[in-house]
């Protein structure tokens, strides 16, 4: 990506995390088979630094910008979309946790920054209004990388002291007091381990707790707590381009075994003896590299805004945050799309079982379906806001 240049520490973040790339590609079908990223990959990860992309500074982490967390990710990416996935997830739980009251920030930080934190959003549960906090039961599909997270963030629904409903919130709570059920069983994104989390009556105290409604308009428990900038832009379009990053590196690496076998292998029956040779495929590669290319410009564009904005003190209203929720969506198509063009070009092979690519191309298919950055809701919003129908787009995308 061109636009913003990332700072040193996180451009040696960066190549230190790809220097894990040949570990993250040759434990990549075992992380299938055992559906959990794989010891080595996860250690190689840790020590690289790249779960402190969002820690703040004050706890040893960099607290990187939404352009940092895009690039750690896609470096992840070009070795295990898994992986990758698992990243953008620790990465949202980190920021989300530096948006809490200090105390909060402390109980995961205070002994190591690379403690880690998932997070699902969906307020599956029941939270209950008690003197101090509340008391926590219910079910949460999907978490992502919970299986080696020391804390998780969970949505829930909160209540006044009558049982009403007055808003949705997020729920820091250690993972000794959840268990969990085994139900990932899926085609892509095997290895990321997104088993459904179990709360029976956790008691979670009032500072591990962030309400959504003020903080999808920027009004965080812990803000000014952490005085850089990344603590500062948009809730909800930060948290989904720490989603994107996966994406570009599963597209750039599936390119590039691509281009790596065009010079060996054949067309079946034709006369051409090298894929290269043919001026199909060039066409093809062509139209692939500039899909990727194109999606990496825009997402970089869309993240540096966010950062512009932050430094001037401006927090992106509702309209222009729908913006950023189809650029999104328009980034991940256009990588789905180049994925496909690429397995069309090399032919039946991509989808043996030994060959990486159709493992690329399940995990990014199955990423390209989570709700965050489904494109045909984020095109449907946009399209109403550019027609003047702030009001219509909220009654149908009201947490952006």
């Amino acid at each position: 990506m061109t636009g913003r240049s990332l700072e040193p520490e996180i451009s040696a973040l960066v190549q230190r995390v790809a220097a894990t790339v040949p570990t993250l590609l040759a434990n990549g079908a075992e992380g299938e088979v055992d559906r959990r990223i794989p010891e080595p990959s996860l250690r190689a990860l840790i020590d690289s630094g790249a779960f402190r992309t969002s820690v703040p500074t004050r706890f040893g982490g960099f607290a990187g910008s939404s352009r940092a967390g895009i690039a750690v990710a896609r470096e992840i990416g070009r070795g295990d979309g898994g992986a990758a996935w698992v990243f953008g997830i620790y990465d949202s739980g980190a920021w989300v946790t530096a948006l809490l009251p200090l105390r909060a920030q402390e109980e995961v930080w205070g002994e190591s920054p690379d403690t880690l934190v998932s997070i699902v959003l969906a307020t599956t549960s029941k939270a209950v209004k008690v003197e101090g906090g509340y008391r926590v039961t219910g079910k949460w599909n999907y978490g992502t990388g919970s299986q080696h997270a020391s804390w998780s963030l969970l949505g829930v629904p909160l209540e006044d002291e009558q049982g009403n409903v007055i808003d949705g919130g997020l729920a820091l709570i250690p993972a000794a007091d959840l268990s969990s059920e085994e139900t990932w069983f899926v085609a892509g994104m095997k290895s990321t381990g997104s088993d459904t989390q179990v709360a029976d009556d956790v008691f979670v105290p009032d500072y591990r707790i962030l309400p959504l409604s003020p903080a999808l308009e920027g009004e965080y428990p812990g803000r000014g707590v952490n005085p850089e900038l990344s603590y500062r832009t948009p809730f909800v379009p930060s948290l989904v381009l720490k989603l994107v990053g996966p994406h570009l590196g599963m597209g750039r690496t599936v390119l590039d075994l691509v281009i790596a076998k065009a010079s060996t292998k054949s067309i079946a029956y034709t006369s051409y003896d090298r894929q290269a040779d043919s001026v199909s495929f060039q066409l093809a590669i062509a139209r692939a590299a500039l899909l990727l290319e194109t999606a990496e410009l825009f997402l970089g564009s869309l993240a540096d805004q966010l950062q512009t904005e932050a430094e001037a003190g401006v927090y992106r209203p509702y309209a222009e945050r729908i913006h950023v929720r189809a650029g999104v969506g328009w980034a991940v198509e256009s990588v789905t799309q180049e994925i496909d063009t690429l397995l069309s070009a090399h032919g039946s092979g991509a989808f043996a079982d030994v060959n990486a690519i159709q493992r690329f191309w399940r995990d990014q298919a199955t990423a390209a379906r989570h709700a965050h950055s489904l494109p045909s809701m984020g095109y449907e919003v946009y399209g109403k806001v550019l027609l003047g129908l702030v009001d219509e787009a909220r009654a149908v995308l009201p947490a952006v």
